[in-house]
């Protein structure tokens, strides 16, 4: 419980602040939209809700969405059709069709198996370093690169390192060491890159495949917006155009789109959108009554 009331504590605080910065209050929203990492369930969504309905009056329109689908909204001016791919600390696909099916692929934490992910690759890549040091694993540009990153000593410090703190984030903040080894020309970096474009493709694939974006002949257009820091352009390892050379292969239509406003702008053309929507469907309702 009291991790719950520190969360709905956090959204008042982040909701109050968006207020002041716009000099609004609550009586002048029309519609919120709150898009949070973690909800993938109606459960989840009614909990929220139910947080909203005691803070804001009761004309204004609530909707709840994962994270995710307020990023795909940033790249695609809130309208919910296509895909989002997600690659930072954690990775997630998640796609609408224009009909309002859903469907996601991937986003169930490193304990699962999100290998595209930052997190990922840094944990695989430190792995590779301690498998180098007992024999189990080729020698890798890795070792030397991690040391000096971390400011360690050997190998085995970077095992205290690891499980000192665990948290994903700090993990995943080590993919540019495996990047920058990578496009130094070390085997194994390259191998760990190649994995990750291997397992965000087949994200990709398999919720275009779930929707049918692209098509009864598998040509048809669809959009694909592309977040987080693994998929930023780098001098000589892009992520993110390996993986949209993947993807094209099977689904020539894919439109890659680097959104440029943030997801939380996403969010709001998507409140608009969908108030807009639904004030539009109950004045036709008033009509026809």
């Amino acid at each position: 419980m009291g991790v719950e009331i520190a969360a709905r504590e956090t959204l008042e605080q982040a909701m109050a602040e968006a207020l002041l910065s716009s000099r609004a209050t609550r009586s002048r929203v029309k519609a919120v939209c709150l898009a949070v990492s973690g909800v993938n369930h109606q459960s989840d969504q009614e909990r929220i809700l139910k947080w909203l309905r005691d803070i804001f009056p009761s004309h204004v329109r609530l909707y709840v969405q994962n994270d995710a689908v307020a990023a795909l909204a940033s790249g695609t001016m809130g309208k919910l059709d296509g895909l989002v791919l997600i690659a930072g600390t954690g990775t997630i696909a998640y796609g609408f069709t224009a009909d309002g099916r859903e469907a996601r692929a991937a986003g169930a934490g490193p304990v699962l198996g999100d290998w595209g992910s930052g997190y990922g690759i840094a944990a695989q890549a430190l792995t590779a370093v301690i498998k180098a040091h007992d024999g189990r694993g080729s020698h890798t540009m890795l070792t030397s690169a991690m040391l000096e990153e971390l400011d360690l000593r050997s190998p085995d410090d970077i095992i205290r390192w690891t499980y000192a703190d665990t948290s994903w984030a700090r993990i995943a903040a080590l993919v540019p060491v495996v990047v920058r080894c990578a496009e130094a020309g070390d085997e194994v970096a390259n191998e760990i890159l190649n994995y990750s474009v291997q397992e965000l493709a087949a994200s990709v694939r398999a919720v275009v495949h779930r929707l049918g974006l692209c098509g009864q002949d598998g040509k048809a257009s669809f959009p694909l917006v592309m977040v987080g820091g693994v998929l930023a352009a780098n001098k000589g390892w892009d992520i993110g155009s390996e993986v949209i050379k993947r993807v094209s292969k099977d689904y020539p239509g894919v439109i890659s789109i680097i959104p440029k406003v943030e997801p939380a702008v996403g969010a709001a053309m998507l409140a608009w959108n969908l108030y807009r929507r639904e004030s539009s469907r109950t004045d036709e309702d008033g009509k026809n009554s």
